[in-house]
């Protein structure tokens, strides 16, 4: 069903025929002032399209136009990427998070491989032992050296007292 819009601007254009017609111009309240504005419509239709039609161009003039269109389209695209626009960059939102996950995913992965491979029972390479802990009484008459081990921690504290200087003979490996 038609609104009465359609039906108005079908009958302007003279597109209304037969019953239909016959039903839109008898519910028309004013037939004579309706047919006056349909007249002056045509003559708006005639008049725009005699002084605002557009000109038909030769060959060389339409080549010439879209060349000098899209100079214009790229000569404003440059100069609003100069002028801070949106650039398209290669990391992208969606590229980020790929990378970001990615990466998360190689470091957990390396992370349990490098933990599968380490015995925990085993001694660690940074690990020293104290060989010979003993106090020159000349040097330091009232020093004393006291070792602590925990194998648990794998933790070795050596306690000095009143040294002066570290013995010549301290040794560790």
């Amino acid at each position: 069903m038609k609104t009465f819009e359609e039906k108005w601007t079908a009958w302007l254009d003279g597109q209304l025929a037969g019953r239909e017609l016959i039903e839109f111009e008898a519910s028309l309240p004013d037939r004579a002032a309706a047919e006056a504005e349909k007249r002056d419509a045509k003559k708006l239709g005639a008049l725009l399209k005699r002084e605002l039609g557009a000109e038909a161009l030769r060959n060389e003039e339409f080549f010439s136009h879209q060349l000098r269109e899209r100079i214009a389209r790229e000569s404003a695209t440059q100069d609003r990427s100069r002028h801070g626009g949106t650039r398209s960059t290669w990391w992208t939102v969606p590229r980020m998070v790929w990378a970001g996950a990615t990466s998360l995913a190689l470091f957990v992965l390396f992370s349990v491989l490098v933990v599968r491979d380490r015995n925990p029972a085993e001694q660690s390479q940074y690990l020293s032992q104290i060989l010979q802990a003993r106090v020159d009484p000349v040097v330091s008459p009232d020093a004393t050296i006291t070792m602590f081990e925990s194998k648990e921690s794998r933790v070795t504290v050596l306690w000095t007292e009143g040294l002066q200087t570290l013995p010549a003979d301290y040794a560790a490996k």
